[in-house]
């Protein structure tokens, strides 16, 4: 395989996924054909089906390049300068944040994401264990400065994952919206007491 070719799979693979994901927020994830992916590529649905095998892939695809996206954003926020507490309470804020935004206010994303989480993608999957994993990471260097006290930041990162579900998993933050309970300030607020060993 030449070098050339080499260069232009991932570009044709980026393209469909940037496609399908402008034509999932327009006509809706289950509306969409792969005919009508490459009808927007102008190419044909059999040259589309050379780098993806089936619908599903490409929506695994696009699930994963928005996923990737708050994945990144919560690695360089989990890398980063200041305290594990002021860290964490960005992490989580900016996690909530970027879901709210790709997903609850856009009601044909949204279908996608539903449908993703029922299959329980790998991607899905993949990504839940990856933003567990830079919630442990901060966790455990709040622990070894002395801001935290648990034993396992791993089950700690896993307790917070599940403690923020509300705020995290797309239905349930359009579903919360209209329904009692802790605001984002204050669930973060408590999970981080309950980190510090607060009484």
């Amino acid at each position: 395989m030449s070098d050339v070719t080499v260069r232009i799979e991932p570009d044709v693979r980026e393209r469909i996924l940037v496609t399908a994901e402008r034509l999932f927020r327009e006509i809706g994830y289950q509306k969409t054909t792969v005919a009508d992916i490459a009808k927007a590529l102008q190419m044909s649905p059999a040259n589309v089906y050379r780098f993806f095998d089936s619908k599903k892939s490409i929506n695994a695809g696009v699930a994963c390049r928005l996923m990737g996206e708050v994945e990144q954003a919560s690695k360089a926020i989990a890398a980063g300068r200041g305290s594990a507490k002021g860290r964490l309470r960005e992490l989580l804020k900016a996690i909530h944040q970027m879901n709210s935004a790709r997903y609850v206010g856009d009601s044909k994303m949204h279908e996608m994401v539903a449908v993703a989480m029922e299959e329980n993608w790998d991607v899905c999957k993949t990504h839940m264990l990856g933003i567990t994993g830079q919630i442990a990471n901060v966790i455990a260097s709040g622990v070894a400065s002395g801001e935290f006290r648990v034993p396992d930041a791993s089950v700690a990162a896993m307790c917070t994952c599940a403690a923020m579900i509300r705020f995290f998993h797309p239905q349930m933050i359009a579903e919360s919206a209209i329904k009692p309970g802790p605001t984002l300030d204050q669930m973060i607020d408590f999970i981080i007491a309950g980190l510090s060993g607060s009484k």
